[in-house]
């Protein structure tokens, strides 16, 4: 995953609080990997593209 591009959540501040990021890329592979933008080294999470695209879908949601 060293080559993995991962973008950060756009709700991310720089204030270094809760952030996440994921691999749009790999998801080709049949996995979103997820992790934690603080603790990059640690290993991420993953999901299958439904999962993630149904967690993303209720966050959208939960906004309005």
């Amino acid at each position: 995953m060293s080559t993995t591009t991962w973008l950060k959540s756009s709700y991310s501040g720089g204030q270094g609080g809760n952030c996440l990021e994921w691999a749009p890329g790999a998801a080709a592979t049949g996995v979103v990997p997820v992790r934690d933008s603080k603790d990059t080294n640690r290993a991420p999470l993953h999901f299958s593209p439904a999962s993630w695209s149904a967690f993303v879908s209720d966050l959208k949601h939960a906004r309005r």
